[in-house]
């Protein structure tokens, strides 16, 4: 004896793709609206946001390439002993005078960070700049690709979220437009149905 299913396992839900662009009697103004909306954010997000990543990566990989071509490193000797008690943000760095002599022959001195632990009379790696001022060490090649990714991948979220929040407080307003629109067309049918035909 075979058992019949009941019909409702059989039910699909039924899909229409693109709905809002095809010509029907339930379509309303604020439904071609809204796929104009999620067209426009859907374009912003692909396109603006990869236009934005690639263009901060791009940007973010010239500073950094600009950086080390105008800093150099030079040798230069503490002034001062440094504890290894002094550490920096948990870091075993610590501010310290040191004296570095320039290219043209200038003794300079200033504070810069270097490793804990060192006595004075040490010579330790510094970085200066094109006036001949200490500066930071540049980063290397293979980290200003990381960082310059990361500020690119971040360029690129930001873009996508503003276009992603705008398109849902478009979608928002839409939405109580619609629900009052149909809130109008309900108080004026709604009391028909109340009515026995005869």
């Amino acid at each position: 004896m075979r058992e019949d299913k009941p019909a409702n396992r059989n039910r699909r839900r039924t899909r229409v793709p693109l709905w809002r662009w095809r010509s029907n009697p339930i379509r309303r103004r604020d439904d071609v609206l809204e796929a104009w909306l999620l067209l426009a954010v859907w374009v912003v997000i692909a396109v603006g946001g990869t236009a934005a990543g690639v263009v901060t990566a791009l940007a973010a990989d010239q500073v950094f390439a600009q950086q080390r071509a105008e800093r150099d490193p030079v040798p230069a000797v503490l002034l001062d002993d440094v504890p290894r008690t002094a550490t920096v943000m948990g870091k075993d760095l610590a501010s310290t005078r040191v004296r570095w002599t320039a290219s043209d022959g200038a003794t300079h001195s200033g504070m810069t960070l270097v490793t804990t632990g060192k006595k004075a009379g040490s010579t330790v790696r510094v970085w200066i700049d094109t006036r001949g001022k200490l500066s930071t060490q540049p980063p290397t090649p293979a980290k200003a690709a990381v960082e310059a990714g990361l500020f690119g991948a971040s360029a690129a979220l930001a873009v996508s979220g503003v276009a992603f929040g705008v398109g849902s407080a478009g979608r928002w307003y839409l939405d109580r437009r619609r629900i009052q629109q149909w809130d109008r067309e309900w108080t004026l049918v709604g009391p028909q149905w109340g009515h026995k035909t005869s």
